[in-house]
Formats: structure tokens, sequence, C-alpha cells
């Protein structure tokens, strides 16, 4: 399972799951409070903040997997998305 498909496969991949889910909850909490604390804070949340703020967890989570990914099937194949 190579490629971009085998990629988004991993995404629900319960052993990947764990580990990326981990990852996206400390990094995400470490981006949002950097990014969004003090909005948060003073109350100033809007619809845009609060996008901003989801990604703050997808993109750690996207990350994680994909090197986890990437590191089991760097011997199979060198080009993972090709």
């Amino acid at each position: 399972m190579t490629g971009l498909l085998g990629y988004f496969r991993s995404l629900v991949k319960p052993d990947m799951m764990s580990t990326g889910l981990k990852v996206a909850a400390v990094v995400g909490t470490v981006l949002f409070a950097i990014n969004h604390g003090p909005a948060l804070m003073q109350r100033k949340m809007d619809r845009g903040r609060w996008i901003s703020a989801g990604l703050s967890y997808l993109v750690p989570y996207l990350v994680s997997v994909h090197g986890q990914y990437t590191s089991q099937n760097t011997g199979r194949n060198r080009n993972n998305f090709g």
C-alpha cells in the first residue's frame, strides 16, 4: 500500500491514529495557546479563528501520520506520493 491512497488509508489505521492523536493533542494545544490564547481569554474568538484553531490540531495529526506512513514504507518505495 503505497502512494497517496496508501497515505489516506493510513489516516484511519488504529495504530497510526493512536500516535497521531497524541501528537495532535500536545502540539495542537501548544499552537492553539500561542496563536489563539489571547483572543480566547478576551472572548474575541470568531468563526475564522475557530477554523484556524481546528487546523492547529489537524495539521500535527496529518504530519504525524505521514511520518509514520513514510517510515513504514521507506524500504518499499522511495517516492511515496508518486
